[in-house]
């Protein structure tokens, strides 16, 4: 069995003008001080990483490694959240997603899906001059408007939909393999990979791709009302990223998993610091542990209610204490009688 690396910390959440988050040395000293060994990086941020640079440039790789390695703290992932986002869009969302791209890109959906590509190839490349064997990202969605069946989907149009994502992930995923990395999506809502079943429905598509596989995050399972401890066992073999997210679902007379359009806070379903809500992560790092993952333990946090800071003060203590170490020999070793081959047909009368 193998121990899992953390903690770490995904810093979408933390960047910002101020210090110290407002650079990779800063962040990664404040991050260090807290304890955490990785930090997960957004390629969207220039203040943090220059992500053309680092897909052409191996010295500039090899410094921003030597420079986190002064603070202890290694990359984890690098993640195109955003950018996969934009790989597929249906055009219901295209103005609410245009800000995830640059100004020049706005309202011209077909040059901002090609940028988008781009992205995520330069990835692949940036990925392998880091050395990272795993990269973060979401599958985008072309098929969320119709998630509910009424008014009812005409026959064929879910199949549609997954055979075009296909066909537009399909080079992506071929850039990554070239690059020696697994793609992992995020199964989240709002994407067209949001459950098992939808996962599995892509796999298909992509005719089992070896690089397609999954950034799993219980917190998303919990305000699905899924069983996130079976999706461990049922999908194990294709999960190699992990987002340490907590949440909590409590429904009411007024709402459930929809929300009722509601704030986060007034939600059912909302996110919550570690520790703080209600998944189970016993159960989540023992799986983890008897599967053999031995890739990171990255904090996503986001909380309705806490500040950032404590957050992350706080997770990196509980995602320290929740690691297991494996053991290396059987706890009932003490009673070993050290019999041999003959002693066994012996005790079986042969």
């Amino acid at each position: 069995m193998k121990t899992m690396k953390g903690p770490a910390l995904f810093l979408a959440q933390y960047v910002s003008d101020e210090p110290p988050f407002n650079s990779i040395d800063n962040i990664a000293r404040w991050a260090a001080e807290l304890g955490f060994r990785g930090v997960q990086i957004p390629t969207w941020d220039k203040r943090l990483f220059d992500l053309e640079t680092a897909a052409e440039s191996q010295s500039y790789c090899d410094d921003l490694k030597r420079r986190l390695a002064t603070h202890g703290i290694e990359i984890t992932e690098l993640s195109t959240h955003l950018q996969g986002q934009l790989v597929a869009v249906h055009p219901v969302y295209d103005n609410l997603y245009d800000g995830f791209a640059p100004e020049h890109l706005h309202g011209d959906p077909d040059a901002r899906q090609k940028w988008a590509v781009e992205q995520l190839l330069l990835a692949a490349r940036a990925s392998a001059r880091l050395g990272l064997k795993t990269h973060a990202t979401f599958s985008g969605s072309l098929l969320w408007p119709f998630l509910y069946p009424w008014p009812q989907r005409p026959a064929g149009l879910v199949e549609e939909g997954f055979r075009e994502l296909a066909r537009r992930w399909r080079p992506i995923l071929e850039a990554f393999d070239r690059a020696d990395v697994d793609l992992c999506y995020e199964i989240h809502p709002g994407e067209d990979l949001h459950d098992g079943a939808t996962f599995e429905r892509f796999l298909a598509a992509v005719e089992e791709h070896p690089r397609c596989c999954i950034l799993y995050d219980p917190s998303h399972f919990v305000l699905q009302q899924l069983d996130y401890l079976a999706f461990l066992d049922r999908y194990r073999e294709r999960i190699r990223s992990f987002h340490v997210k907590d949440a909590e679902f409590n429904p009411s007379a007024q709402q459930g998993v929809y929300g009722g359009y509601e704030s986060w806070v007034e939600r059912a379903g909302r996110f919550r610091s570690l520790g703080d809500g209600q998944v189970d992560f016993n159960g989540i790092f023992s799986r983890l542990a008897q599967y053999d993952f031995d890739g990171w333990a990255v904090i996503e946090w986001e909380c309705a209610l806490k500040h950032p800071e404590d957050g992350a003060a706080e997770g990196a203590r509980f995602v320290r204490d929740h690691i297991i170490r494996v053991t290396d020999k059987a706890f009932d070793d003490f009673a070993d009688a050290g019999t041999d081959e003959d002693a066994n047909r012996t005790l079986l009368g042969l």
